[in-house]
């Protein structure tokens, strides 16, 4: 039997892969669209529409942590994957319904539109955590060095649904007439598109997963708690958690106490404030347990660490469906060889060069461990860190010269999606792998509900960070048409009358540049390098760190 798992990869993978990809068709293809729809048919203004762009990621990542431990504790994993499946097609169908009623009730479409995101928040919230511990617990012990190939490869299933999301649903819902008028009505067909790939998804993984996501013994993978065996666990490992009561009380005063301070002390929304204060109070709840030997306590120190540097990450990637669009859609020449591109379909390539180099960079990582020379996986983060560092860098020097009319050439948001991937690839599907091999089996959803905290955090960061970005061209051309000099407004050198005030605000234009930690964004070449400095500091640290990380592994790599 294990010879034969030696061979390649258990078929439960492929499963798996299918189920994810179907998933990610519905999430991808969805977020492609969220903002302009808001914008466009919602009539928020983009700076409102990023925050909660943010806040909605941040949140489908902050409840994980919620179906992790229902999962440990409860319902098991295969149960919360169906639960979460079905209530992200659900939400789906809300924002369809919201997209089809907003020209008659307007305020009846953004009630639903905030139940939808909320049904789809707690759906992510049973759906991902579990999805991902599933795939580390396909493999035997001995089999674990394994696991970044295997995420590797079922990353490309995440992102080949992206790309198909992020195609099929523009298509249907992005639509611009030939003078590039857009129909305010398609959205919600992009929205009907997500909802159906959810439905798929969640049949297939209904239909497969007793026949092929089981052990090599045949018991099946990711059931009820109460049916584990003691074979699923380490030699000496502790079956259950031990909190103690105190440790429980402290983790609440945490959650309570850090929640004021980012609220009150750091000026962040309420929402924000939740995702900060709950991924650093779990942090703490899971570490003070007292059945953590030496090295289970170390390696979990290990992904919290990573964790962090993750945050910068993914706020830095995250503005491909907020900032990045809106300059894709304002501000970019988006003539692909001869097709004018839809804006909200630019981030397609993200999805594409996943699928054509997740592969690869799988068949890489497993020659460079046969030769043993496989970097660890914090070093192959920082990596990731580094490229996405050098993707803003490319970007910030072709928008320099723009000016508030010229136009970003469409190959250089190619160029950036290119360089993203391949920091993507050294750091998500490398970091999902790490939490599989790292974690006890006790803590194995919850651990990946932590990490997700991480991508929480994240999208917080790159909501509050899309917000700054300064007036596009089309802003300035729309101030020009109202009579108003918004530049010389920006600059301080004339002061805005009431009347003209009250034009810009319902033009949805800013009268003043935004501001971020003291310093004020004038222009995109500045607000780029926001990204630049935040991703290559953290790039630092992390590739000064990867000695005394390598240690507290223990073995692991």
């Amino acid at each position: 039997m294990k010879e034969t798992t030696n061979q390649g990869h258990p078929k439960g993978l492929w499963v798996l892969f299918g189920t994810e990809m179907w998933e990610r068709f519905n999430f991808y293809g969805m977020r492609a669209i969220l903002t302009l729809f808001m914008v466009n048919s919602l009539m928020m203004k983009e700076a409102d529409a990023s925050l909660i762009y943010g806040g909605f990621l941040g949140l489908c990542y902050l409840t994980p942590m919620l179906g992790g431990f229902v999962a440990d504790r409860f319902l098991g994993n295969r149960n919360c994957i169906m639960l979460g499946g079905l209530m992200m097609a659900a939400g789906q169908f809300l924002l369809f319904i919201s997209a089809t009623v907003f020209t008659s009730n307007l305020d009846l479409a953004k009630i639903l539109l905030w139940v939808a995101l909320g049904i789809i928040i707690f759906g992510n919230g049973f759906f991902k955590p579990n999805i991902s511990s599933m795939v580390g617990s396909l493999y035997p012990k001995q089999e674990k060095n394994k696991l970044d190939t295997a995420f590797t490869i079922f990353y490309m299933g995440i992102n080949l649904g992206a790309f198909l999301g992020q195609l099929i649903c523009p298509i249907v819902g992005d639509v611009k007439d030939a003078g590039g008028i857009r129909d305010i009505y398609a959205f919600k067909w992009g929205f009907l598109a997500a909802a159906i790939a959810m439905v798929i998804g969640s049949m297939v993984f209904f239909y497969l997963k007793n026949k092929y996501v089981v052990t090599p013994e045949g018991r099946p993978i990711g059931g009820l708690p109460s049916k584990n065996e003691a074979s699923d666990f380490e030699e000496g490992e502790s079956q259950k958690a031990v909190f103690s009561k105190n440790a429980l009380i402290g983790a609440v005063v945490a959650f309570v106490g850090l929640g004021f301070l980012f609220h009150y002390a750091f000026g962040q929304n309420i929402i924000y404030a939740v995702i900060y204060a709950s991924g650093l109070s779990l942090a703490g709840l899971i570490i003070s347990d007292t059945s953590l030997t030496k090295i289970e306590r170390d390696r979990i120190l290990v992904i919290y660490i990573v964790a962090f540097f993750v945050i910068f990450f993914w706020a830095a990637f995250e503005q491909a469906g907020s900032s990045l669009t809106f300059i894709a859609d304002n501000q970019t020449d988006r003539n692909f060889f001869g097709w004018n591109m839809p804006p909200s379909m630019v981030q397609i390539f993200n999805g594409l060069f996943v699928v054509m180099f997740a592969v690869p960079f799988s068949m890489l990582w497993d020659k460079l461990r046969a030769n043993n020379r496989e970097p660890i996986s914090p070093f192959k983060q920082a990596i990731g860190l580094l490229l996405i560092a050098v993707s803003y860098f490319i970007i910030a020097h072709n928008v320099k010269d723009l000016g508030n009319n010229g136009l970003l050439a469409i190959k250089w948001l190619i160029l950036l999606y290119l360089i993203q991937t391949c920091a993507e690839l050294c750091l998500s599907p490398i970091g999902l792998s790490l939490v599989g091999k790292l974690s006890p089996k006790r803590f194995s959803s919850l651990l990946y509900g932590v990490f997700f905290l991480s991508n929480a955090a994240g999208y917080a960061l790159a909501g509050t960070l899309g917000s700054i970005m300064p007036a596009t061209g089309d802003k300035f051309n729309k101030a020009k048409e109202l009579g108003i000099d918004l530049q010389a407004v920006l600059d301080k050198k004339i002061v805005p009358t009431a009347d003209q005030l009250a034009l810009l605000d319902t033009n949805q234009i800013s009268p003043t540049n935004p501001v971020f930690a003291g310093f004020e964004i004038h222009n995109l070449f500045e607000f780029f390098m926001v990204f630049v400095i935040l991703c290559g500091i953290a790039a630092a640290i992390l590739f000064a760190l990867t000695p005394k990380l390598k240690k507290m592994m223990h073995g692991i790599n």
